[in-house]
C-alpha cells in the first residue's frame, strides 16, 4: 500500500464539515473496466474495503450517495447492500441530482464531498466543499481536487476518503476501538 503525506490542515478543515459523501461509480468505486457476459449482462467489481468504509462513515451520521453517468443493475444491487439511499444512475450531467440532494438533505455545497476520476466529474468537483480525485484520475482533475487519494479507483480509494472524513470529524478512533 502506498502512503502519502498527512492531509493538509485545509483538507482536514474541509473534511470536518462534511455531512454527505457522493461518489462516482466507474473508476471510483470500480477500477473503471467494464465486463460483459456473452448475453450482454454487465459485470462490475467493487472493493470490500470501500464498502466497509461507506458503512462505517454512515454509522457516524454522514449520508452517502452515488451519481453515475452509466446505469447498471450491479450498481443498484451493491448500493442497496451498503445502505446507500441516494443512487442516481444514467446521469451525464451530475449537477441536477447534486442540487436535489442539497435540497433533500438541507445541506450546503460546502458540507458535501465528491470523489471523481474523469471529465464528467469536473462540474461537481468545482462545487463541493471537499473535492477528491482518485490516484489514477484523468490529469484534468488534479488542479481542481483539494485532495488526491493514494489508491486508484476500485482499489480502496473511497475507504481512504471515508477514513479522512472520520479522522477530521474525530470519529475514526472510536470506530477503530469498537472492534477491540
Amino acid at each position: 500500500m502506498r502512503t502519502s503525506p498527512p492531509p493538509s490542515q485545509d483538507v482536514l478543515d474541509r473534511a470536518a464539515q462534511i455531512r454527505l459523501l457522493i461518489c462516482d461509480v466507474d473508476g471510483v468505486l470500480t477500477d473503471g473496466r467494464l465486463y460483459f457476459t456473452p448475453d450482454g449482462q454487465e459485470l462490475k467489481s467493487f472493493h470490500a474495503r470501500d464498502g466497509h468504509g461507506i458503512k462505517l462513515l454512515q454509522r457516524t451520521g454522514v449520508a452517502t450517495a452515488v451519481i453515475s453517468g452509466r446505469s447498471s443493475p450491479a450498481v443498484a444491487l451493491r448500493m442497496n447492500s451498503l445502505g446507500v439511499e441516494h443512487v442516481y444512475q444514467g446521469r451525464e450531467s451530475k449537477l441536477e441530482p447534486f442540487e436535489e440532494l442539497l435540497d433533500l438533505l438541507h445541506i450546503t455545497p460546502r458540507q458535501t464531498a465528491y470523489v471523481g476520476d474523469d471529465l464528467l466529474d469536473l462540474p461537481l468537483l468545482r462545487r463541493v466543499g471537499l473535492a477528491v480525485a482518485v490516484a489514477d484520475a484523468h490529469f484534468s482533475l488534479t488542479g481542481t481536487a483539494h485532495w488526491i487519494t493514494t489508491q486508484s479507483g476500485g482499489q480502496g480509494a473511497v475507504r481512504e476518503v471515508c477514513d479522512l472524513i472520520m479522522q477530521a470529524q474525530n470519529t475514526l478512533q472510536a470506530i477503530i476501538e469498537s472492534y477491540y
